[in-house]
């Protein structure tokens, strides 16, 4: 370890939900800070595309985030190959259905619930079981969505507001050796935000005080702060990264 607070070096992190997107992004930025990478997705291509470009410190293992049988062999694949698990990031989240919630079919919101909130007390049970995580950081991806309530997504957002809640208590359980936090993004440019700005970006950024919507750069510099030494005296928070939307009083997303 060197003196630098920032620094990643010797450290392993597990990251869901990596083969593009936010995950990827965060993957790049925890590599640039010197450390190790295991990342997850459930397409085996694109999940070594991911690997092949991240470089010699990532690997990868395919799979479904609430599958406990992949949360098993990625963990233990972790171990194998760097020696255990110091970071987790829980990135992994599905929102397969929208609209309203008095027309939400219950099977679906089960399986946001099993992905989004039961997935990441999954991983982080089998970082601590059988990775060795006991002196290290914890880091779930929440929304905005799961602060103020955003019509059309509103069981994903529930799904978020739990994992908030969870991450309180599990830092509260925890500590003091593995400190857990959560950041909150509201729209960032990925695939899997498309349909919240797709054909009118101008017109969605334009409700940001910052003028902007969110990059993956920005959710992984965040992460990788509360991943590093820097956050050593933060646990059990949610920081928002909106770009000042919910300032304004408008709807998450």
């Amino acid at each position: 370890m060197t003196g630098d607070k920032r620094s990643l070096g010797g450290r392993t992190a597990v990251i869901t939900g990596a083969s593009r997107g936010i995950g990827l992004g965060i993957a790049r930025r925890l590599i640039a800070q010197g450390a190790n990478v295991v990342i997850t997705a459930r397409k085996e291509e694109a999940l070594k595309q991911a690997v092949d470009d991240l470089g010699e410190r990532a690997r990868g293992v395919a799979g479904k985030a609430d599958d406990d049988d992949h949360r098993a062999e990625t963990i233990a694949r972790a171990v194998e190959w760097f020696g255990g698990v110091d970071i987790l990031v829980n990135n992994a989240g599905i929102n397969p259905v929208g609209g309203a919630l008095a027309d939400l079919d219950l099977g679906a919101a089960r399986k946001i619930l099993d992905v989004n909130l039961l997935g990441a007390l999954g991983w982080t049970q089998r970082a601590i079981k059988d990775g060795g995580l006991t002196s290290g950081s914890v880091i779930n991806m929440c929304s905005v969505a799961g602060i103020t309530p955003s019509p059309g997504i509103a069981f994903y957002g529930v799904s978020k507001a739990a994992l908030s809640h969870l991450t309180a208590c599990l830092a509260v359980e925890l500590g003091p050796g593995v400190r857990v936090n959560a950041v909150a993004p509201a729209v960032v440019k990925t695939r899997f935000a498309t349909t919240l700005y797709q054909g009118r970006e101008d017109e969605v950024a334009a409700l940001y005080p910052l003028g902007r919507l969110g990059e993956p750069e920005d959710v992984a510099g965040a992460v990788a702060f509360l991943a590093s030494d820097e956050a050593s005296w933060i646990t059990g928070q949610t920081l928002v990264l909106d770009g000042g939307l919910t300032l304004t009083g408008r709807v998450g997303a």
